[in-house]
């Protein structure tokens, strides 16, 4: 998982999760508690399937919302 793609791909990630900001990779503070734990969750499910796949090279994982 990684806020910043370009150097998770520069250092040679193979399965990169685009996270949401900088300072909140996981959340968002301006939506409800209840919200920020379906994002997460979500992401990390996400991050999760993407270790199942059989990856070569680097792959953004689209995250769909």
């Amino acid at each position: 998982m990684a806020n910043l793609v370009s150097i998770a791909k520069t250092v040679g990630s193979n399965r990169i999760v685009p996270t949401i900001s900088i300072p909140h990779p996981l959340g968002d503070p301006t939506t409800s508690v209840e919200e920020q734990w379906k994002l997460r969750k979500h992401r990390v499910e996400v991050a999760v399937d993407a270790l199942a796949n059989d990856i070569q090279e680097a792959t953004i994982v689209e995250v769909k919302v």
